[in-house]
């Protein structure tokens, strides 16, 4: 039996993943990871996702350049939920690193004040500049 043999995959072979900078422990972003996904991280030591929009693997960073070293795997106590623990890279040292796609640290920047969405985190690079 594999490790990857242990996962509860959904029932369209993915598994949710939650990438948290280790430095920080800011939350980065969620993704999802089909089987090859998993392993390719495992072996690479780089997270490699399952893009749902692309219909195919996709390796953080590979048009932008902020790639997230992986420096810890963990499994939930359900077997259903991934943990990466991440070394954002791709800026310069002691720059803001940049996980989300709309040049932000986090896909998470949006906090819910009095009835409404409002961005609380800064972009720090225009997506346009980043992604071909």
């Amino acid at each position: 039996m594999s490790w990857l043999d242990e996962i509860r995959w959904d029932k369209d072979g993915l598994l949710p993943v939650i990438a948290q900078e280790r430095r920080t422990g800011d939350v980065l972003m969620f993704a999802w990871m089909n089987r090859e996904a998993l392993q390719r991280t495992a072996e690479l030591g780089q997270a490699v996702y399952w893009s749902r929009s692309r219909g195919r693997l996709w390796h953080k960073g590979e048009e932008s350049g902020h790639r997230q070293k992986v420096i810890d795997i963990r499994l939930d106590c359900d077997n259903d939920v991934l943990l990466l623990e991440v070394e954002q890279l791709g800026r310069p040292a002691g720059a803001p690193s940049i996980a989300c796609h709309t040049g932000r640290h986090s896909c998470f920047f949006q906090r819910y004040e009095a009835g409404a969405w409002h961005a609380v985190l800064p972009v720090l690079e225009d997506p346009e500049r980043i992604y071909k």
